[in-house]
């Protein structure tokens, strides 16, 4: 499932670095909660949990519906 969900952030990936940000993979949990880090201009932006929750959840989500969530973490 980890290489599924890396996958899958590669697709992401393209879309954030057109506003000089990126996603790192940090963890699959237990539960199916995936971390992330944001980083560059997407690590400090005042959107960013929007980023996360109505973008790349909501994509992952779509492909995996076992994912049960995806988590910023610094």
């Amino acid at each position: 499932m980890e290489a599924k969900v890396m996958e899958a952030l590669n697709d992401i990936r393209p879309m954030l670095q057109q506003d000089g940000g990126d996603v790192e993979f940090v963890e699959l949990t237990a539960d199916n909660v995936v971390k992330v880090r944001l980083q560059g201009h997407c690590a400090g932006c005042p959107y960013s949990q929007m980023t996360v929750k109505n973008g790349i959840e909501r994509m992952l989500r779509d492909q995996y519906p076992e994912i049960s969530a995806v988590e910023a973490v610094n």
